[in-house]
């Protein structure tokens, strides 16, 4: 999205990160698969975002699959927008959930669905929905979920670097114990993997219960050491952001 893939200071991370810590991880993050830069890139992501913890996983892909399925079971309600990425929709079918889907963004149904809820309730929505481009009503379901006692689950991968720290961030929800986000490396930072941010129990429980991050190599160095790359080139120069916004216009 922001053209940081082939930027020169990209590029040397990865490369040289491949050259001092190998081509792969080796193993999963609970084996010897966690090397200093996944910690590293975790706590950059929870600054940047504003959330008290991150957990880095091999794909964005992975990443909505492991807290869906960390969070839900069959005693579960997720409440789905109709519009969510395949990942969350495997997700939710994985975690044998009862599932209602809903029109999208459409609050009303949501609230409708959440007063006929008796179960532990996960929302799921996109802040930036990836084919039509358009943005969820973010405060209005925090609010909504909140007051159902719901967790609300953000997929930012659209998000994320084309709106600076995202929506989440930017509407002050971040940091909330009740919003959960997931993001993407491959997007605007221009590389490859995925992240969960949260309450860092959340981060806790991730690591102990979620098959997709235990069972999982962990992300290679050099994809870790781009995406922190990428991350520091956008703060220290919004501009970038700001260009895309003016050519999107």
């Amino acid at each position: 999205y922001l053209g940081l893939g082939r930027h020169p200071a990209v590029r040397r991370a990865a490369a040289d990160a491949a050259l001092t810590w190998g081509a792969g991880a080796g193993a999963s993050r609970l084996v010897t698969g966690t090397l200093a830069l996944h910690e590293e890139l975790e706590r950059e992501l929870a600054d940047w975002l504003g959330q008290p913890a991150a957990l880095a996983c091999s794909t964005g892909y992975h990443a909505n699959l492991a807290v869906v399925t960390a969070l839900a079971d069959r005693d579960t309600h997720v409440i789905s927008d109709a519009h969510v990425h395949a990942s969350l929709i495997d997700a939710v079918r994985l975690s044998r959930a009862h599932l209602t889907v809903v029109p999208h963004n459409d609050v009303d149904a949501v609230r409708t669905a959440l007063a006929g809820s008796t179960r532990r309730t996960l929302v799921l929505t996109e802040s930036i929905y990836s084919v039509l481009g358009d943005r969820a009503p973010l405060a209005d379901l925090a609010d909504v979920c909140h007051a159902h006692g719901a967790w609300l689950l953000v997929d930012e991968a659209h998000a994320v670097g084309v709106h600076g720290a995202g929506l989440v961030h930017g509407l002050g929800l971040a940091g909330r114990p009740d919003v959960v986000v997931t993001a993407t490396l491959s997007k605007s930072l221009g590389s490859q993997g995925g992240a969960v941010l949260g309450p860092a129990a959340l981060v806790e429980h991730l690591v102990n219960t979620a098959r997709p991050f235990i069972f999982s190599t962990a992300p290679p160095p050099s994809a870790v050491a781009a995406a922190s790359a990428a991350l520091e080139l956008l703060e220290a120069n919004p501009s970038r952001v700001e260009r895309l916004q003016r050519n999107g216009s």
